[in-house]
């Protein structure tokens, strides 16, 4: 084939380190857009963005060309900064080592775009931490409950 053509969704899940409630309404949309300006500068497609206190998710449309630890490394170290820089006090803002990364089917996009804009409701009735457990089930990603959160 002369050209590649991919549909590559992924929702990604990340929290502040120690899940520190550091995300508040005042940062929420600008930290979105940043985040959304460092993915399209990849060029990659921020499809939804939705955050708690402690937490972010994100529905990126990624490429093949580039390695996606690369991109979430990038996304992660860079809204760090910005953030120090943004809002002096929040010096101490980091995020975690790690991420979730789930692939999505085209079919399940606007579901996965709806449950990322609907945060607040989820988390009424779900921790971040048996939410985060859940996707790891539904995926069928083998992981040690007890070093999960570590």
């Amino acid at each position: 084939m002369a050209h590649t053509f991919s549909q590559l969704l992924i929702h990604v899940v990340f929290a502040t380190k120690d899940r520190v409630p550091l995300i508040d309404l005042a940062m929420e949309g600008r930290l979105h857009e940043y985040i959304g300006g460092i993915i399209r500068n990849e060029k990659g497609v921020l499809c939804a963005a939705g955050s708690m206190h402690d937490h972010i998710h994100l529905l990126i449309r990624w490429r093949t060309d580039r390695s996606f630890a690369d991109l979430m490394r990038n996304v992660k170290a860079s809204s760090s900064v910005w953030i120090h820089e943004t809002f002096p006090g929040m010096a101490t803002f980091a995020w975690q080592e790690g991420y979730g990364a789930f692939s999505v089917s085209k079919s399940a996009e606007n579901d996965v775009k709806a449950y990322i804009n609907n945060q607040n409701e989820h988390h009424r009735v779900r921790s971040f931490e048996e939410e985060y457990l859940a996707f790891l089930r539904a995926h069928e990603i083998p992981f040690d409950e007890r070093y999960v959160f570590r």
